[in-house]
């Protein structure tokens, strides 16, 4: 999925509007509970460094709340990555590339929604 389809997706399932909170960051899109306000997700754009990719440029991420059991098995797949910008142990970082099939994107946005709640 990208970054489009992302927030297309969390505004009809969960009726989400990302919140742009960061005038200097106009690209960070913060995902939150119309209720409680909780974060169940981040999108974000950091330069491919950061995550440990050896090329140039940003990409689109999406860091999402994660049961640690889950979060170092799904550190072993493509396109998952250890949390960028949040604590490591209980959030991933996936990246909005393609790379990480949809269908288990969605999956892990639930559980993120979930564990929020």
């Amino acid at each position: 999925m990208k970054r489009a389809d992302v927030l297309k997706y969390v505004k009809k399932k969960y009726n989400t509007e990302p919140e742009y909170l960061w005038e200097d960051y106009p690209d960070v899109a913060v995902l939150r509970h119309i209720n409680g306000r909780k974060w169940y997700g981040i999108i974000m754009n950091p330069l491919k460094t950061r995550l440990g990719i050896e090329e140039e440029g940003r990409i689109d991420v999406i860091d999402l709340k994660c049961d640690p059991i889950w979060v170092n098995e799904l550190k072993e797949r493509e396109g998952a990555y250890p949390a960028y910008h949040m604590n490591k142990t209980h959030w991933i970082t996936i990246t909005l590339d393609g790379k990480f099939p949809d269908e288990d994107l969605k999956d892990l946005i639930e559980h993120s929604y979930q564990l929020t709640k």
